[in-house]
Parts: structure tokens; sequence; C-alpha cells
């Protein structure tokens, strides 16, 4: 079975390079698309949707932003599997200071070039290895500035209190991105921050093989 993984905000497949499913599942990495002004997240996912064959059962694994995206897909489409990693399945689990910067529009007082270049903002993306802080340096600085200013504003703007009828999520215990006190993971990872999927990859790969179908 295929299952198709959505990236975070400002990442790309890049950061699933640790994740070993079990042998008969196959990745499929749905990369971003332009998105059209105004846009919602939600017809945002509807066409990003449009890369997956449904003609056939597959799964969705969603990690931050993209965790969104594949509930807002599986809402439309629904998965044999949904796995949400370092996100939320619903907006109302959201920081409130999210909520509350969006209403203020003070999103918009930020400019993309300083997100992208401060200390803070790398911060996030903080491991263990040189090789991977070189990788995920190069991936911010690919990262589209248009993108991520459509997309910092679709998720302030995101609306959803419809959950799934069933879904797995993956969190740490110490993400300070999207705090586990906001949201009620199924699964937790102690000592995992936001980018868990490459610091604690092991363990994430633990849970995937005792929660994905056998057969």
């Amino acid at each position: 079975m295929k299952l198709y993984f959505i990236s975070g905000l400002g990442a790309d497949s890049r950061v699933f390079k640790y994740i070993r499913l079990p042998e008969k599942f196959e990745a499929v990495f749905l990369e971003w698309i332009p998105p059209r002004k105004n846009e919602s997240l939600r017809d945002y996912a509807m066409r990003l949707a449009a890369k997956i064959d449904l003609s056939e059962p597959f799964g969705l694994v969603g990690l931050s932003m993209g965790g969104m995206m594949a509930t807002e897909i599986s809402l439309v489409h629904p998965p044999k599997i949904l796995i949400l990693l370092s996100s939320v399945p619903v907006s109302g689990q959201l920081p409130w200071y999210f909520r509350w910067s969006g209403r203020l529009g003070l999103h918009w007082l930020i400019p993309v070039r300083w997100v992208k270049s401060t200390a803070a903002f790398k911060r996030v993306f903080t491991v263990e290895t040189k090789e991977d802080r070189k990788m995920l340096r190069a991936i911010i600085r690919d990262s589209d500035p248009h993108f991520i200013r459509w997309a910092t504003n679709a998720i302030l703007d995101w609306e959803n209190d419809q959950r799934p009828a069933s879904y797995l999520h993956i969190q740490g215990n110490i993400d300070a991105i999207l705090p586990m006190r906001f949201t009620h993971p199924t699964h937790i990872i102690k000592g995992a921050g936001h980018l868990m999927v490459m610091t604690k990859a092991r363990e994430i790969n633990t849970i995937l093989r005792e929660i994905l179908p056998k057969s």
C-alpha cells in the first residue's frame, strides 16, 4: 500500500530521510505546488490530493502543516490509515496565540526574508549531526518566500472542527511550535521536539511498525 507523505511549512520530502516503512508499504512524497491567490488551506489540500491514486487503498502521513493538509484530504477521500506527526487534527488545537496573531494580522508585519534567516527560526531545525544541519539549512534556503507567506496565513486562517473518523497522532512532549498541552496525541515521544521526524526517527519507526496494518 502506498503511504503519501506531506511535509511541513518551509520543508520538503528530505525531512523524511530517516523514516523506514515496513516492507509492504511504499512511501510517496507529495511535494508542494504553487498556491493560488487567497487560497484556503482546505482548497489547497484538495488540489494536492489530485496527486493521489484514489483507485487503490492508500494512507496519509502529514508532518506539522502537512498533517493539517492530510486531515483535510481525509475528510473527503478517507484513507486506510491517517498518521499525524508534530501536528494537530483540528484548528481548535492550534495554540491560542496563533489565532490571536492571525486575527490581528501581526504575521503580515514580519518580512519572510527575516523569518528565513533569523537564528530563532533555524533553532527549530536544530538536529544532532553536521550533515543534517547542512541539509536543513539548504531546505530553508530553497524554500519559496511566496509559499511561506501564503502558508503562514493559511494556517492562521484554518478553520476545521471535524475530526477524522480514525487517525493516529504522534507528538513530542517538548514540541515548542505545536505544544502538546494544546492537543491530544495518541502516541507521545519523550524528549522530542517539533522536528522529531529526524531527531527521533528510530522511535517513530518503531511506532509505525506497531500501528501500520499487518495485512
